[in-house]
């Protein structure tokens, strides 16, 4: 019997006028907005449907944009009775899972998450941090040469997102040294990432620290099915637990390769990218090109991924 996960997005998955179309085609999406806007005090909806590039890329923007399309394509794909086996969510996308789970109010994870970004922006003066993305050599060969380019500051693995792709935090200068030496260990690329903040690194320590009280006045309840978290690449399945990763998340690296091979290995081989764009769904494929991943962000795409999904437990079925 197949398996079947809901993945959701993280930063850098934005764009403008995502959500327009789940708003006018879906009473359930339109709602989702509404709460965010009530919420928030501010037009969300204006912000995904006709904010500019500048605007949707400051991350206190960002992060309650993202989780709002995200919910919002979760509710419209909910309604037509799909449920995952799994669940799993890029860095900001852990709390989209764990609405969709059950565990967190959406009105409640929309205030984090803005509080979040906030956090995060103000946790390193500007200039002081960065990220890179290097591609074309193993986590672990990155982490080596995170070591030394260190030299006394702070540079790691920031996202382990697939066999090629690792994502470097930390010091401007220690990445910069990162990058450099990477490019002579022979990667593919090496790249400085137009980021505002140096994410998952213990630079973000003044962030975690901030967060940690909003987290612990926040209800969490059980999920109604498992989540498979960034730090721990485990499932869990309480509301505590899942407090408790979100805590530790801010500093930790999002261990997203082993998150996916954690749920291919518990039977998963279909996968749904649920919120803007199809970011996850190209790492996917770098990771395991056999499983199957479709997305839904818009009427359009959610149709397609029913048909596909119908067809595709069709033919295990018959198999």
């Amino acid at each position: 019997m197949s398996k079947l996960a809901f993945l959701f997005p993280g930063q850098a998955s934005q764009y403008s006028g995502m959500g327009r179309n789940l708003a006018e085609s879906f009473p359930e999406s339109r709602a989702v907005f509404e709460q965010a806007d009530a919420a928030l005090g501010f037009s969300v909806s204006q912000l995904c449907f006709e904010g500019g590039e500048d605007a949707l890329k400051l991350t206190e923007n960002t992060q309650p944009a993202i989780l709002t399309v995200s919910v919002a394509a979760y509710r419209a794909l909910e309604t037509h009775g799909v449920k995952p086996d799994f669940t799993a969510g890029h860095s900001l996308g852990e709390y989209s899972a764990l609405v969709a789970a059950g565990a967190l109010e959406f009105s409640e994870a929309v205030k984090l998450v803005r509080q979040r970004g906030r956090y995060m922006q103000e946790a390193v003066p500007a200039g002081e941090g960065a990220m890179a993305a290097i591609l074309g050599l193993s986590p672990a060969d990155v982490a080596e040469i995170c070591k030394k380019a260190a030299g006394g500051e702070v540079v790691s693995p920031a996202n382990l997102n697939s066999p090629e792709q690792t994502v470097i935090s930390g010091s401007a200068a220690a990445v910069k040294r990162a990058v450099e030496i990477a490019s002579q260990a022979g990667a593919k690329r090496a790249v400085m990432l137009p980021v505002s903040a140096p994410f998952h690194c213990d630079l973000m320590l003044p962030a975690q620290q901030r967060l940690e009280p909003d987290l612990r006045a926040t209800n969490f309840r059980a999920l109604r099915f498992p989540l498979i978290t960034n730090v721990d690449a485990e499932a869990i399945e309480g509301g505590d637990e899942a407090r408790e990763a979100l805590i530790r998340q801010v500093t930790r690296p999002v261990r997203w390769l082993d998150s996916i091979r954690e749920m291919i290995g518990s039977g998963v081989n279909i996968f749904v990218e649920v919120g803007p764009g199809k970011v996850l769904s190209g790492l996917l494929r770098q990771i395991d090109r056999s499983v199957r991943c479709f997305n839904v962000e818009d009427a359009a795409s959610l149709q397609a991924t029913l048909d596909k999904i119908a067809q595709a437990r069709s033919e295990a079925s018959e198999s």
